[in-house]
């Protein structure tokens, strides 16, 4: 008998760790830079507070990303993500690391990512997500697909499905309208 593939939902049931990269995940993936040469960014609040809900049932978030911003870490302080490896060459490694550092299971970990830098590193985890305006190459390979963009809710949108598959959204959601 084929044995059948477990469905996005499955494997988002199984998480313990979330994992995001920033740049056209988090953000739309725009770099603002000044005449001084500083960088801004431009983050979505319903995303920071899907990764609070997260959190908030025990399923830890991280942060791996190619560049170095001081904007990234004051966002992640912000939203409690302890977990923040910048300027990564090779994401396989921190993920690596992460992994053992947690003592979390790659079948247990998820990945939201963009874009080519991304692939390897959804390779190895449990549930591999991405936005909508991902590069067609890393959307034929993820495991769900959010409806919207980078940086315009993608974020919280997965964070909700994977509250969706662990049977958790309800009780929030019940909770958030004081019942």
């Amino acid at each position: 008998m084929a044995h059948t593939p477990p469905t996005a939902a499955e494997r988002a049931s199984r998480l313990k760790l979330m994992v995001f990269d920033v740049d056209g995940v988090f953000t739309d993936g725009s770099l603002y830079f000044s005449a001084d040469g500083d960088t801004m960014k431009s983050f979505n609040s319903l995303d920071g507070h899907g990764v609070k809900m997260l959190q908030s049932v025990g399923v830890q978030t991280a942060i791996i990303t190619g560049r170095q911003s001081g904007i990234v870490a004051a966002r992640s302080r912000e939203l409690g993500i302890t977990h923040l490896f910048q300027g990564v060459s090779d994401k396989t490694v921190a993920l690596a690391e992460l992994l053992k550092t947690t003592g979390i299971a790659a079948d247990e970990c998820g990945y939201m990512g963009d874009d080519w830098p991304d692939l390897a590193v959804m390779r190895r985890c449990g549930f591999a997500a991405a936005p909508a305006n991902a590069h067609p190459e890393v959307i034929q390979r993820v495991h769900w697909v959010a409806e919207a963009r980078g940086g315009h809710g993608a974020v919280r949108e997965v964070c909700d499905a994977i509250l969706r598959a662990q049977h958790r959204y309800d009780a929030l959601l019940a909770a958030a309208l004081g019942g």
